[in-house]
């Protein structure tokens, strides 16, 4: 990604974060993007919002922790994989 666009996700990241009280989200925002383009590519684009939301749903019923979101993420990809 280029400096700018960088700098608008990270703003982004923050405003989001602030506005929904997941300042301490244990996330990484690139594993989502990850995520979001697996399911885009092998699925059909607007399965991206879909299973990103779905995933972060999915860890947070789990609990919410650093290996909770990890996991959901996994299994999405394997489940965008077929």
């Amino acid at each position: 990604m280029s400096d700018d666009v960088d700098a608008a996700l990270d703003a982004w990241w923050a405003t989001l974060t602030r506005a929904l009280g997941l300042e301490d989200v244990p996330v990484d925002r690139d594993a989502i993007l990850g995520l979001a383009g697996e399911a885009a590519h092998r699925v059909v684009r607007p399965a991206a919002p879909i299973t990103t939301f779905l995933a972060g749903y999915a860890a947070g019923l789990a609990g919410g922790s650093a290996a909770d979101v990890a996991s959901a993420i996994e299994r999405s990809r394997t489940a965008a994989r077929g």
